[in-house]
């Protein structure tokens, strides 16, 4: 997998006319080396590879990493790379402009000031949008924990329960059911505070005939699930059933038209297309969903300005919501693989309005 994803690198540096590409972003370094530990830096030339670290993962990057060399360094990994002369005279030099620092930028300048530093934005991440098989088996395992997650949360979500409780206990069943870590800080939101889309867990207590929307995610070997159900302790108002309604009907209706070659925005145009027609256009605020992989989010953007284009193989999140202030909110949310003509939904957690 390693080799697939530099010929990609190296493919797009020709294309941009690229001597080589400074990778800062530690979930791009995990990307391309398998590095799991928290500081590195890659470097790809158009015949390397160099991996910088410290003293911290001299016995772990070896174990982790393949087809790069790799060097651990006492000071800074900049410095390292000047020593190594991974980069030579008068090249172009691309780093990530949205990530990069411009203090670190400053250094790298100072310490390469023969070389032309050249500004790239979306490089590794358009490359990192297209998984692989491994790839999507390790989300489809993410997902499945999540689900299962779900399934006991059903046996403990009632009437008195704080959110804060709930919250914990996702984190700890996604650890006891085999997740590295949660994905994100878990979303609870009962009653009136389900109108705000990513509200924190609170001590509130949540009460009888509140909905409760969940949201949260795990991470596995490196890559993240995200799921959101909205559900009822007790029976809901008719106001909330109707709302529950038209965002299952806008998600369904996303996910049946997904598929490659179609546009983003086209694709968020058909859930929020369906909510205006019932009148909750207004309370549609955020975007139909978002690539994931390696981070929560990522490309592709699907929402009202997206400009990309669906691709076989993205795996991205569809979850339309509304949120009324004052009364409540609802969202659902599946996990979905970018198909030829279709798309794979990979959350098996039920979407029929649940009251427990």
């Amino acid at each position: 997998m390693t080799a697939r994803r530099l010929e990609e690198v190296r493919r797009r540096l020709s294309e941009l006319r690229l001597h080589a590409i400074v990778v800062t972003t530690l979930p791009h370094v995990q990307y391309l080396t398998g590095f799991s530990g928290s500081h590195g830096v890659c470097v790809v030339t158009a015949q390397e590879q160099f991996f910088f670290s410290d003293g911290r993962y001299k016995e772990q990057a070896p174990q982790e990493i393949r087809d790069f060399r790799i060097v651990i360094s006492a000071g800074s990994l900049f410095q390292a790379m000047q020593k190594k002369r991974v980069l030579s005279a008068k090249e172009r030099v691309g780093f990530e402009a949205q990530h990069l620092t411009v203090s670190d930028l400053r250094h790298l300048q100072k310490l390469f000031p023969k070389a032309k530093f050249v500004p790239t934005t979306t490089l590794m991440e358009e490359i990192a949008a297209v998984k692989d098989d491994g790839e999507i088996a390790a989300i489809k395992e993410a997902v499945s924990i999540s689900d299962k997650v779900f399934e006991k949360l059903l046996e403990n979500v009632r009437d008195g329960i704080r959110e804060s409780e709930v919250a914990a206990q996702i984190s700890y069943l996604h650890r006891t059911l085999g997740a590295d870590a949660d994905a994100f800080e878990p979303i609870v939101a009962s009653g009136t505070r389900g109108a705000l889309p990513h509200a924190r867990a609170s001590h509130k207590a949540i009460r009888k005939g509140e909905m409760v929307t969940l949201d949260f995610g795990c991470r596995v070997r490196g890559y993240n699930s995200d799921l959101t159900r909205t559900i009822c302790v007790g029976k809901p108002s008719d106001e909330m059933r109707t709302i529950y309604d038209v965002v299952k009907q806008a998600q369904e209706a996303a996910i049946a038209s997904a598929c490659s070659g179609m546009k983003a925005k086209t694709l968020d145009g058909i859930a929020r297309k369906h909510i205006v027609s019932k009148g909750y256009g207004k309370y549609f605020t955020h975007s139909l969903g978002h690539g994931l992989g390696h981070e929560v989010h990522e490309l592709p953007r699907i929402s009202r300005l997206s400009k990309d284009v669906l691709k076989e193989k993205n795996v991205v999140t569809v979850e339309p919501g509304i949120y009324v202030p004052g009364v409540g909110g609802v969202r659902i949310e599946d996990d979905v693989v970018i198909r030829n003509g279709s798309c794979e939904v990979l959350n098996h957690s039920p979407k029929d309005l649940l009251m427990v």
